[in-house]
């Protein structure tokens, strides 16, 4: 199979990767490197997925400039690069090809037995779930996710067998790139709504197109939970199986049951006598449904009830996805640290829901950093709804990810109408490293502080530990 894919991209030898350290760029290059390929590429600054490219081979480069192609072959560019930078510029210069990531990844797709997840929420989680499964099942399959995988410390594997998995990107439409043979959508949720001019009906047919790029012999599996994939269901014009914890869910789940970080569960398959008993150590109902999606994939693959089960409990999780740290040293004893990625009103909501399920009455201190002014401004009043729902609140600036500041759209406007319309006093902080004194004198001793964000709170969670200790 890769035979025939290095003859027909054989003239390819040196690949430059522009924005290489992004979630969705570092597990192409990974990949790519695996398959021989040299590969190059540039970013703003080093990080952990960086220096573990270089340690394989890839040439890295801290900056964006000209002189940073002269080797190259093609480039591949991130979403969050345009086309004033200097290194495509260049590239469009010396009339070298110019390839946006979702190119990249549709090209090495086409050469497997290809899944992808898409959805609004759940991408990361779904993806690495399905590539956990049939690694388990004795597939060895690629895969490339959007986060670390900490079974195997990385964003990206290339496996031996026949199946590639991985995450379709619906916030610059790129998802409409690929072609796979089965398509999972988790949910469909306002989001990214500039990418579709602001339009419902645009988002919805994106999704549409995106399950539309099945072959005609190909399965869409949807959550019939959703709304949002509830409305596009009768669109669809291919093989659809529903999952979810309604009762008309081809595969759902019931008896669920919550204990801290474990969820166990039971599964009923349409046309299945036998149950599956799954015990996994993910907390919240979001998550019961992802591994319901995985299931789904599992079973048209004809994997074992024995692979699904282990695999759904020796899973090991996803960096920054409620990702915990227990005895959290604090002024005022110990507390559970947990961090995670989400950014948006309903992870939020779903986060919080999760330890409400897991830990009962334990007290929620939530820091939280607002990601893009965009959303905030889109859904401001979602905002105010979700983060009243912890106990304890305390918001950041704005990471604005390279966006202009929108005016009167702010941390500061967050926490002033959370504490005129809700009942909760939240604080607003300039900056994280503000947040030391603040949690030593709110947080208790039992506690849970919960993280949430996707810009640089991420880096800041790994020194947190040490920087409640030195204030101690």
């Amino acid at each position: 199979m890769w035979i025939k894919m290095n003859r027909k991209m054989k003239r390819l030898k040196n690949v430059h990767f522009v924005g290489i350290g992004g979630s969705g760029m570092s597990g192409i290059a990974e990949v790519m490197i695996g398959l021989g390929y040299k590969v190059q590429g540039s970013d703003i600054k080093m990080s952990d997925q960086l220096e573990r490219l270089r340690s394989l081979g890839a040439k890295i480069y801290i900056s964006h400039s000209p002189l940073n192609i002269k080797n190259a072959d093609a480039l591949v560019v991130s979403s969050a690069i345009n086309e004033k930078n200097s290194e495509v510029i260049e590239a469009k210069k010396k009339m070298l090809p110019v390839v946006a990531r979702a190119e990249m990844l549709a090209e090495l797709m086409r050469f497997y037995h290809s899944i992808a997840i898409s959805g609004t929420h759940g991408k990361t989680t779904t993806t690495s779930l399905v590539a956990t499964l049939l690694a388990e099942g004795g597939l060895d399959p690629t895969y490339i996710i959007g986060g670390c995988l900490k079974s195997s410390n990385s964003h990206a594997k290339l496996g031996t067998g026949e199946y590639l998995v991985a995450e379709a990107d619906e916030s610059d439409a790129s998802f409409a790139h690929l072609k796979p043979m089965i398509s999972v959508v988790t949910n469909i949720d306002l989001d990214h709504m500039s990418t579709y001019d602001n339009n419902i009906e645009k988002l919805n047919s994106g999704f549409i197109e995106f399950l539309h790029n099945l072959p005609f012999y190909g399965l869409a599996i949807i959550c019939i939970d959703d709304k949002g994939v509830k409305k596009i269901k009768h669109r669809i014009a291919r093989s659809v199986i529903t999952y979810g914890i309604s009762e008309k869910a081809d595969i759902r789940a019931e008896n669920i049951e919550f204990k801290n970080t474990y969820t166990t569960f039971d599964v009923i398959r349409k046309n299945i006598t036998e149950r599956l008993n799954i015990k996994i150590n993910l907390p919240g109902l979001h998550n019961v449904q992802n591994a319901l999606a995985a299931i789904a994939v599992a079973t048209e693959l004809n994997l074992s009830n024995t692979s699904i089960k282990k695999a759904l409990k020796t899973f090991s999780g996803i960096d920054r996805r409620f990702q915990i740290t227990e005895n959290l040293p604090i002024k005022n004893g110990k507390a559970t640290l947990i961090d995670d990625y989400g950014h948006h009103p309903t992870e939020i909501l779903a986060t919080l829901n999760a330890i409400r399920s897991g830990w009962g009455d334990k007290k929620i201190t939530l820091l939280f950093q607002p990601h893009r002014y965009t959303r905030t401004k889109d859904l401001f009043p979602d905002f105010v709804d979700a983060l009243s729902m912890t106990d304890q609140l305390i918001v950041t600036k704005i990471y604005a990810a390279g966006e202009e500041p929108i005016k009167g759209f702010s941390g500061e406007k967050l926490v002033k109408t959370i504490k005129k319309e809700k009942k909760i006093d939240p604080i607003y902080i300039n900056s994280l490293e503000d947040s030391i004194n603040i949690i030593n004198q709110i947080v208790n001793d039992g506690d849970i502080l919960l993280l949430m964000g996707a810009g640089d709170i991420g880096s800041f969670v790994k020194d947190l530990p040490k920087l409640l200790r030195v204030a101690l």
